[in-house]
């Protein structure tokens, strides 16, 4: 057995909002506490979210509404407990929040203001204009450097260590230097974010890689319902830049290329403010029975007018002028579906906790589940707030009763030598070769609709491309921020949430949420009211279920 040079009582894996979020309710439940980030804290992607965060503060609305349009959303897949908890202690969060500094926009009479969203009975989704994400992250790193948490940036982890189903800490890769390090923990919490670097033209940042997930998978955690991608109804049509769900919020519109406003067609009471994954198929369905224009459908401001769209969205219309070359108070912007989010992750319980001992997972790596198929838009950082809080509490309890651990001797020197293995191979591929092609198959075989040929073709490409990942080389054998290296280890990661993404889905023999089949076009309640969950073995990925846990809310017809 071997000692760790760097031991903290909690180590937190991920600087985003449930990341720094865990990190402060740790600290402030009085143990020691580090962050540990490939980027800086304020470069996470949790600053990207732009719309807005969810939680029932109108007087008129009531957090036992949001509750059930939260599991009405999930198409009844999520876990209404922990649904509860999420919705329940919303309102808390944001007056936390707001106590600490994140300056929300505002009514005239100074409360908070809220904007419809996406499948959402009220206009509960609080804001600030369309840089939400950004505020609070800054908001809550002030919180980090006010409570001394330690913080590692430029730290790569690629690997959570777990012996007799006990976590011990990780090993991590000092981008700096190159120098692997085994860092010790009572209690770890991963906080890595999402997986949308799977998909081409995602939404994410190019840091959201998955590598959490694919992490704790091979360490022996189970992931839960990971076949669940979000494509997001309002990209870019030219790169994937997120163009919010606020505008909608705000009034815009939806046109197809014969000016038709046409999601009422497929959401007669909500139009354009149904749930994402009904809008992103509504798109879909015009672009493919040829009514898109070019590929994409638009999305119109034009009758918001420039000073409302200058006060409550300007930073989409930055974008769209920089990207698309359109100003939204002249003319429409040309959107489609993109990649966005991971409603699946690493299995959890309602205390964040997963299956394997001194081991939490918070945020978007997490399956805690209040998701389920469908993410309303603004749960995902109201999720990172409530349960990174969560997180934060249930492993400094956890670190109190424990004591630290010695590392496996074999722990340190297992990630040296396949560090080593990928400068010494003598193989023609590339990196970014493999990466491009494993983008294009998640795409073209795992996209909105699916079906059983398709997806099972896109299982079998996907297996071989992990077979050419054994050939692939390094030519830059620097030590000193070896990005190669990094995207190496990024791409492995990937390669592995793309077969458990592809086997779930293949193996879902209904449509539920983002989970479309043309070949199985109904849900079904009566076989598939069960949550997927994948364990690593020898043989390769194993398949089980779990029963969802329902409560005050019967599954119905799901109408918008």
């Amino acid at each position: 057995m071997v000692d760790a040079a760097i031991q903290h009582d909690v180590l937190v894996v991920g600087a985003g909002l449930a990341g720094m979020r865990a990190a402060v309710a740790a600290r402030e439940a009085g143990v020691d506490t580090a962050i540990i980030s490939k980027v800086h804290p304020m470069r996470s992607h949790s600053g990207a979210a732009q719309g807005g965060i969810n939680a029932a503060v109108a007087k008129d609305d009531s957090w036992e509404n949001h509750w059930f349009d939260t599991v009405k959303g999930s198409d009844y897949l999520a876990d209404q407990d922990a649904a509860e908890i999420l919705t329940r202690l919303a309102p808390d969060n944001i007056r936390e929040l707001e106590h600490q500094g994140c300056l929300f926009s505002r009514w005239q009479d100074g409360r908070i203001a809220t904007r419809p969203f996406g499948g959402a009975g009220f206009p509960r989704t609080c804001f600030v204009a369309d840089i939400t994400g950004h505020v609070i992250l800054q908001t809550v790193y002030e919180q980090v450097l006010k409570n001394g948490v330690t913080v590692y940036e430029e730290f790569f982890v690629v690997s959570l260590i777990v012996e007799d189903n006990v976590c011990r800490g990780v090993i991590t890769l000092d981008m700096s230097t190159g120098k692997l390090s085994a860092v010790r923990a009572k209690a770890v919490v991963f906080a890595t974010g999402g997986s949308g670097r799977v998909f081409y033209k995602s939404t994410n940042s190019l840091i959201s890689t998955g590598d959490g997930v694919a992490i704790a998978y091979r360490a022996g955690a189970p992931v839960e319902d990971m076949e669940f991608i979000q494509f997001h109804p309002t990209t870019l049509a030219s790169n994937g830049v997120l163009i919010t769900e606020g505008a909608r919020g705000e009034g815009a519109y939806l046109l197809n290329s014969e000016g038709d406003r046409f999601m009422f067609k497929y959401a007669p009471t909500k139009g354009e403010l149904a749930s994402r994954d009904v809008v992103s198929r509504a798109e879909w369905t015009e672009i493919l029975e040829g009514r898109g224009v070019n590929g994409c459908v638009l999305l119109d401001l034009r009758h918001l007018c420039e000073a409302r769209i200058q006060e409550r969205l300007p930073q989409i219309r930055e974008l769209a002028i920089d990207f698309a070359g359109c100003d939204p108070v002249n003319a429409p912007v040309p959107i489609k579906p993109g990649a966005h989010y991971t409603m699946g992750g690493i299995r959890v319980d309602k205390t964040c906790a997963s299956t394997v001992q001194g081991f939490f997972a918070a945020g978007e790596c997490s399956a805690v589940s209040v998701h389920g198929a469908n993410r309303l838009g603004g749960n995902s950082i109201l999720e990172t707030v409530v349960f990174g809080k969560i997180a934060g509490v249930s492993a400094a309890q956890y670190a109190r009763e424990h004591d630290y651990a010695s590392f496996p001797s074999s722990a340190l020197p297992d990630q040296e030598s396949r560090r080593n293995a990928l400068f010494q191979t003598t193989g023609k591929e590339k990196v970014a070769v493999l990466r491009d092609a494993m983008q294009a198959v998640m795409n073209e075989h795992f996209h909105i609709f699916r079906n059983e040929a398709q997806m099972a073709a896109g299982v079998n490409k996907v297996r071989q491309l992990r077979e050419r990942f054994a050939n692939v080389a390094i030519n830059d054998h620097s030590m000193v921020f070896n990005t190669a290296l990094t995207e190496a280890f990024e791409l492995d990661a990937m390669l592995d949430l793309a077969e458990i993404i592809a086997l779930g889905a293949l193996a879902r023999k209904e449509s539920r949420g983002a989970h479309a089949r043309i070949d199985y076009k109904d849900r079904d309640d009566a076989n598939w009211l069960k949550h997927t969950v994948i364990t690593r073995s020898p043989e390769g990925p194993k398949l089980s279920y779990a029963p969802v846990t329902m409560g005050k809310f019967q599954p119905m017809e799901r109408v918008y």
